[in-house]
């Protein structure tokens, strides 16, 4: 299961030192529903590899205002603390698995 993160905690994970892939949502957006569990799933395949994580826009936006996130879902990938890449849009589970494989 992905971690939940908001704008108390997310500067602590992200500077954690693993890898991280945040999912950036919100409760009304269809695309974000469909790509929640594919997220759960691949946070219990990573599971002390890399912080998978996610951030509700509806309820906090710091994070969204620093990453520039202008539409949901957007997945952010940081490694060593530093936003390597990004994916906005709904992707299929092979793409984004192989996306993190590239954080290892």
């Amino acid at each position: 299961m992905a971690i939940t993160i908001n704008d108390e905690n997310y500067k602590e994970v992200l500077a954690a030192g693993k890898p991280v892939v945040v999912d950036c949502w919100a409760s009304w957006c269809g695309p974000c529903k469909a790509m929640s569990p594919i997220i759960d799933e691949l946070a219990t395949e990573f599971d002390g590899r890399v912080t998978i994580a996610k951030y509700n826009c509806d309820e906090d936006n710091d994070l969204a205002t620093d990453y520039g996130v202008m539409s949901l879902p957007t997945l952010l990938f940081f490694k060593d603390g530093q936003l390597i890449d990004r994916h906005a849009g709904s992707i299929a589970r092979d793409a984004l698995t192989a996306r993190i494989n590239a954080l290892l």
